[in-house]
């Protein structure tokens, strides 16, 4: 068996953090988008033992890799075996630009999860997979779930919202990488935080959340980083709806009515070191439909 999934990349619309919990995580209210961006995850059962490869030298393919740790626990768990994973090959192709706040790494853990599932018929329904994928990170379960969403605790407790308006997405990575904990860390480190809103107006048709949109860990990393923050501007000055920092960056997206508007957004931006592109938001029926999820899921 044979199976070929996209595993779609994601910004944070809004990102508002509203505690730090006792295990040292921060609380958060944050409302997820899918994008069309995707990572591609081809799994194939074998008879050996379980190999991840990937067309990125600089990805790790061995228990660092969020594949592989997805791979391990959904087999132990199942109690498919003893030792590690077995009997499945997963080769890797990157779409989703790394350290960019973009998701990569967790959509390919749920991706991993739901294929894996059915190709070695374990048997878990989408209630133990969400556990699964809030084990592995965060943000791995609202891959699960896709399209527009409110994650809540630590960004792992999903529920879905009605879907955003499509709109094309301008995504601009520079040529620095943001890890999470350092933008966390920042945060904290930071006296007085700024709320300001990167909101440039809502359109009429919106959900009324849309008109205060923020992400809180953006003054922070601005602060070290400032050309995010020249970013963020650049796109609004060229007609974005709003522009962020997606998590905890570096990459910032902006959305557009217009999709030539976007991608003139995007030219000033293609140099040396950086990635400039132009991809759409997906609803929850798009993200579905086009990853093929579905037919992996068990209820």
């Amino acid at each position: 068996m044979t199976i070929t999934a996209p595993a779609f990349a994601k910004v944070n619309l809004d990102l508002r953090i509203t505690g730090v919990r006792p295990d040292g995580y921060h609380d958060l209210r944050t409302v997820f988008q899918a994008l069309a961006l995707a990572d591609t995850l081809t799994v194939q059962s074998s008879r050996g033992s379980f190999e991840l490869t990937c067309d990125r030298a600089d990805v790790p393919t061995d228990n660092r890799n969020l594949v592989w740790k997805a791979a391990s626990l959904l087999w132990r768990t199942a109690r498919l075996g003893k030792g590690g994973p077995a009997r499945a090959r997963v080769h890797l192709a990157k779409g989703i630009p790394s350290e960019a706040g973009l998701g990569g790494g967790s959509a390919d853990a749920a991706v991993a999860l739901m294929t894996l599932n059915h190709v070695w018929k374990a048997g878990l329904d989408t209630v133990t997979l969400a556990r699964l994928a809030a084990g592995l990170g965060a943000d791995v379960p609202f891959f699960l779930v896709g399209g527009t969403a409110l994650g809540l605790g630590r960004g792992d407790d999903i529920y879905p919202l009605a879907d955003l308006p499509r709109v094309s997405v301008t995504v601009i990575r520079p040529d620095i990488g943001v890890s999470t904990p350092d933008a966390y860390r920042w945060y904290d480190e930071q006296a007085r935080h700024d709320t300001r809103t990167a909101v440039r107006f809502a359109p009429a048709g919106w959900p009324a959340w849309a008109s205060g949109l923020r992400n809180d860990l953006e003054p922070p990393v601005v602060q070290r980083h400032p050309v995010i923050g020249q970013i963020r501007g650049a796109l609004v000055r060229a007609g974005a709806v709003t522009a962020a920092m997606s998590g905890s960056g570096s990459a910032v997206f902006g959305l557009f009515e217009d999709a030539a508007a976007a991608r003139a957004a995007a030219a000033p931006f293609r140099r040396p070191g950086w990635t400039a592109l132009v991809t759409r938001t997906l609803t929850r029926a798009d993200y579905h439909r086009r990853g093929g999820y579905r037919r992996f899921q068990t209820a």
